[in-house]
């Protein structure tokens, strides 16, 4: 089943079209990645699918529905969450209480103080900062507070999960850890789209890659097409 389904999706900054008529769906239970060079329009994208951005044209249905228009919060608390290319954390807050918030944001309905605590503390738990989680989330490391982003993601209970470059700026072993995360969080049946530069993880983790080159889709497929694919090969991979 097509969880997420984009058509002609078109977003322009002045004259320059950072997203142009892409067509794209996401299937129930499967994680696609999404690649290119910088300035493709990959963050772009995420921002019209998550409402951060109006659409100039074209339309975007998540479970059959038509959410082109709707606001970010109705996005959210439809089954849509994501993070951020640069870490969008309550900077001053603990970590636990950074959770609590998308515990209460992605509900319309009223949540006890009690419940959302005793959810937040299970993700943080999941997400292994356990240990951290009354620190303020300023002093965790930069690994780290990518990971209080995908629990405080996680905890608007999402059906649909967009992760903006993850495993930028992780060492070997911390991108190891991150892959290791979104295999879990695939576990609970989460489906994924995930924006990334490297390469071992998205090939490794993803059952199908899309690829963005100035704004337009130059390529879809298995991991194996696109490592093989000349036209990415010319304008992403290098020869």
């Amino acid at each position: 089943m097509k969880l997420l389904e984009g058509t002609g999706v078109t977003k322009h900054f002045g004259g320059l079209a950072a997203v142009s008529k892409v067509d794209f769906h996401v299937e129930q239970g499967e994680a696609l990645g999404l690649i290119g060079p910088n300035g493709a329009g990959k963050t772009t994208l995420f921002n019209v699918i998550s409402a951060a951005l109006p659409l100039k044209s074209g339309q975007i249905r998540f479970k059959g529905r038509n959410i082109t228009g709707l606001k970010p919060h109705q996005i959210c608390r439809l089954g849509v969450a994501r993070t951020f290319q640069s870490v969008k954390i309550f900077n001053h807050m603990p970590v636990l209480a950074n959770v609590i918030l998308g515990s209460y944001y992605g509900t319309s309905s009223r949540m006890s103080s009690a419940d959302a605590a005793r959810e937040a503390a299970a993700l943080v738990d999941f997400v292994g900062l356990s240990a951290l989680q009354a620190l303020p989330a300023k002093d965790l490391t930069l690994a780290n507070q990518k990971r209080l982003e995908v629990a405080r993601a996680l905890a608007t209970k999402p059906e649909l999960l967009m992760l903006d470059e993850l495993m930028a700026g992780l060492t070997h072993t911390e991108v190891g850890e991150a892959m290791e995360l979104v295999t879990r969080i695939r576990e609970r049946g989460i489906t994924i789209i995930m924006i990334e530069h490297v390469m071992t993880a998205i090939m490794s983790v993803c059952e199908r890659i899309m690829v963005l080159h100035h704004g337009a889709k130059i390529a879809e497929g298995t991991p194996k097409q696109i490592a093989t694919s000349k036209e990415v090969i010319e304008v992403y991979l290098g020869e």
